[in-house]
This record gives structure tokens, C-alpha cells and sequence, in this order.
């Protein structure tokens, strides 16, 4: 019995995530969120307690979705570290058309970053996994040859980073493609 409503909540943390994440936490209401998920209000806080827990919930979810790609990508040592690089910078061009533009890391640090400590505290924390796992292949990939050993790894890793979240706070803003696209193809030369 247990895994229907397991599912159930899965599936209702999915749709809420991409709610909030299209929307904004403040922007998206109650009933937004019951529509997403096709639960009931009541549903909704029987389950969740709160539209907090359930963002909470929903963030974790995409943060957890969003780290297991990368470690995933990084970690291929059948590509070179360039292009895997490029893959990255790819995902944040060119992202599924079913996913709302932006990124709801980027957009829960400029929400809940300044005044919710506990958010702030999670943002951090997934922050700190994804530059790990940058810094790390890039690191390997200046043992390799393919980045100039005088580099900064952990500089490269937050240019990485920033450039990502760059691209895509430009396309939630209505940059077109090509705009997006010579973002990432200048970070490309600049490594």
C-alpha cells in the first residue's frame, strides 16, 4: 500500500517543482500548486504540511536531479574534459523544451537567499557539491593536458558556474538563442 502514495507524492513534487520553478515561490499560489499537482488543498498540507515543505521538497528534487546529471557528465572518461564542458554549457543554452526557462537554484537564491537561512543553507550546500565536482575534472583535466596547468582550478569552476547561472538568468530574461549561444561559446575560449 505504501507505494501508490509514495508515487502519488513523487509525481506531486515533480509538478510542483516545475510550478515554482516557472513561477517563484511568493508567485505561485495554493490553488496553482493543486491544479500542478491535481491534489486537493487539503491533500496538498496533509501531505506536505506546508507550500514551504513542498518547495523545500521541490527544490530538493531538482537540486538532487540536477547534481546526479553533472556527477554523471563529469565523471564520463570516455569524452574529453572539453567537451563535456561544452555538454554542460549546452544544457544551459539549449534546455529541454518541456523545462520553463532559468533555473530554480538561480531563482530560490535570489528569492530566499537574503532572508531564510535554512534555504540559503541548502542553496549552499548543492552550491558546494556542483563546484566539487567542477573543480574536480577540471583538476583532471589540467593532469590530461586539455587545461593549461597554470590555470586556477577552483577559479575556473566558479567562472563555470557563474557562466551557467549567467545563461541562464539571460534566458529566463527572453535572450534569444544566439545570444545564449555566444555566452557559452565565449566561455568556451576563455578556458
Amino acid at each position: 500500500m505504501g507505494r501508490p502514495r509514495k508515487f502519488k507524492e513523487e509525481r506531486a513534487v515533480e509538478a510542483a517543482m516545475r510550478a515554482f520553478w516557472a513561477d517563484g515561490y511568493e508567485a505561485t499560489s495554493t490553488q496553482e500548486l493543486c491544479e500542478a499537482t491535481g491534489l486537493g488543498r487539503s491533500s496538498i498540507y496533509n501531505t506536505f504540511a506546508s507550500k514551504r515543505e513542498l518547495f523545500v521538497k521541490a527544490l530538493t528534487h531538482y537540486m538532487d536531479g540536477r547534481t546526479a546529471r553533472l556527477v554523471q557528465l563529469m565523471e564520463d572518461g570516455e569524452k574529453p574534459l572539453r567537451e563535456r564542458l561544452r555538454t554542460l554549457l549546452e544544457w544551459a543554452v539549449a534546455p529541454d523544451e518541456a523545462d520553463p526557462a532559468g533555473c530554480l537554484v538561480v531563482n530560490a537564491t535570489v528569492e530566499f537567499g537574503p532572508h531564510d537561512h535554512d534555504i540559503a543553507e541548502r542553496l549552499e550546500r548543492h552550491r558546494r557539491q556542483r563546484f566539487a565536482v567542477l573543480k574536480t575534472a577540471i583538476e583532471d583535466g589540467m593532469r590530461s593536458g586539455e587545461i593549461d596547468r597554470g590555470r586556477d582550478a577552483h577559479a575556473l569552476a566558479h567562472f563555470v558556474i557563474s557562466t551557467i547561472s549567467g545563461i541562464q538568468v539571460a534566458a529566463r530574461g527572453g535572450a534569444d538563442r544566439k545570444t545564449l549561444q555566444s555566452i557559452a561559446d565565449t566561455a568556451m575560449s576563455s578556458l
